[in-house]
């Protein structure tokens, strides 16, 4: 259930950044927030 909330979360994430959505309102550090949550899980895995 947790991985399917949290690759909603990323694709939602994605498709505002390359829309323009996250730099219009200074919200990019969530792309860095969401790279560096891909490494714990990657290691849980």
């Amino acid at each position: 259930m947790l991985f399917i909330l949290y690759y909603i979360v990323a694709i939602t994430v994605l498709v505002l950044h390359f829309t323009g959505f996250l730099a219009r309102h200074n919200l990019e550090w969530l792309v860095l927030a969401l790279a560096v949550t891909v490494f714990p899980a990657v290691i849980y895995l």
